[in-house]
């Protein structure tokens, strides 16, 4: 049985965790299989927007503690995890992370590497790691204090307490809460909106929005202006002014 289940609906690329046995914890087999799609479809020009989403009742519940408990400090440091991680922070395809029930640990950090977050009603948020006497290891804690801010983050970092879905919309974690049924069509269809947009445009409107967790604000807007700077120079930015202009809809290339 495949760990991810990857499928791509128009352009939007679509791989589910599929580890039930595990809670979808996430393995060195599964976070393999789930960056070398990820690349592969982030390479692909057909692909536009990628949706990464687990099952109804868990979208991922963090590492693999069996086979945490038992590595060595060198292990640690030659885990899979180690690239993992930069792996997807890497991508240049817009992400959303479809979220239903636990989105614990590694699960949580998987939901905020990627764009945006839509979530089922069901969804429950947190870097538990504290219980097990360690701390967030692929990203959390930097990328938790940067969302929803410093006080929230070093109690949720230093209690291991969960946070539910409209919880985590209020803190500005998430994008979108749908009910139970809707969580992974609602998720497709903003991925879908984003994919109607033109593609390049995209991918720079996404690197500067992250330069500004990265930079500082001189520098951020410095950035910002030089990709502005290559959008303009797009045949698709031609054929947006153009179709504005003409009052018809645009049809992008991504050129």
């Amino acid at each position: 049985m495949a760990v991810i289940e990857a499928e791509t609906r128009d352009a939007v690329g679509i791989a589910r965790l599929n580890r039930p046995e595990a809670r979808n914890a996430l393995s060195p087999e599964l976070m393999g299989e789930l960056a070398a799609i990820v690349e592969d479809w982030d390479a692909d020009p057909d692909v536009r927007c990628i949706v990464i989403a687990g099952s109804d009742e868990v979208f991922a519940a963090g590492a693999d503690i069996a086979a945490m408990a038992e590595r060595s400090f060198q292990e640690v440091l030659t885990s899979p995890a180690a690239s993992f991680w930069p792996r997807l922070a890497a991508v240049s395809t817009p992400m959303v992370a479809a979220v239903s029930g636990y989105a614990l640990g590694g699960g949580c950090e998987l939901a905020l590497v990627c764009d945006m977050i839509v979530a089922s009603e069901t969804a429950e948020f947190g870097q538990p790691e504290i219980m097990l006497g360690i701390i967030p290891g692929g990203g959390g804690t930097q990328r938790l204090a940067r969302v929803i801010g410093k006080q929230r983050a070093m109690e949720l970092v230093l209690t291991g307490r969960r946070i539910e879905a409209n919880e985590a919309k209020r803190f500005g974690l998430v994008n979108d809460v749908a009910g139970k049924k809707e969580w992974l069509e609602r998720a497709v269809a903003l991925a879908g909106v984003i994919a109607r947009r033109p593609p390049l445009a995209a991918r720079l409107g996404k690197q500067a929005v992250l330069a500004a967790e990265e930079t500082a604000l001189s520098a951020g807007v410095d950035q910002e202006r030089r990709l502005y700077e290559l959008a303009m120079a797009t045949d698709d930015r031609v054929e947006g002014m153009r179709a504005f202009l003409e009052k018809r809809k645009p049809d992008f290339e991504g050129r």
